[in-house]
């Protein structure tokens, strides 16, 4: 008999701020989960931010929060480790620790397409993020679609290491669920009710 062929299980990697995390964030995740076959997807909120804005509520909020939004779904999960780290988040030093961890993996990172768009000019190790994961991209209302021909041009002979989603195109904005808080108007239906309940009670966003 022939040696069984072991398959290689393939996890989803979502970063960001969720500041706070919102029904985009969770869409994203589960519809590539399931376009991909994907066996979970790991929530990574980013501590130190390098090419945002220092975000409004801080990192434990934001992490509890994340935490909260993701209970019901067990493929879901949470990672502390960017918000633990004593340095600014980048994305190829946290697959550098993730790949380590776990050899056995192969990771797909998850991103939208402004995010994307970003890679080519100001992504620090993006041959070795390539080499460390995959990258899925959801194109997202509002924005410029990342197409085949844009991925050609901006990764030649490395496009085999990008798939296109077909997920949905929504307009969630973590900027204004915080703009509408601050005005004192309702964010249901944009964020779990335990994240906007949070919210409420911890006094975030100027509620």
């Amino acid at each position: 008999m022939g040696r069984r062929r072991l398959t290689r299980e393939r996890h989803g990697i979502l970063g960001g701020l969720f500041d706070p995390i919102h029904y985009g964030h969770l869409t994203i995740a589960e519809q590539a989960r399931d376009e991909l076959g994907l066996t979970t997807v790991l929530f990574v909120p980013a501590g130190r931010p390098v090419h945002r804005h220092p975000p409004d509520a801080d990192s434990m909020h934001r992490m509890r929060m994340v935490e909260m939004a993701i209970a019901d779904n067990p493929a879901f999960e949470a990672s502390w480790l960017e918000v633990n780290a004593d340095r600014p988040s980048y994305t190829v030093e946290t697959l550098e620790v993730l790949s380590a961890a776990s050899p056995q993996r192969d990771f797909v990172l998850i991103v939208s397409s402004e995010t994307a768009a970003l890679m080519p000019t100001t992504w620090r190790g993006m041959d070795r993020i390539l080499d460390l994961a995959r990258i899925a991209v959801a194109n997202r209302l509002g924005f410029t679609d990342i197409t085949p021909d844009w991925v050609r041009e901006h990764f030649a002979n490395r496009e085999d290491r990008f798939e296109l989603l077909s997920t949905s195109r929504l307009g969630h904005s973590s900027t204004d669920i915080r703009a509408r808080v601050a005005a004192g108007r309702s964010i249901r239906y944009l964020v779990p009710q335990a994240v906007a309940a949070y919210i409420e009670e911890n006094h975030l966003y100027g509620a």
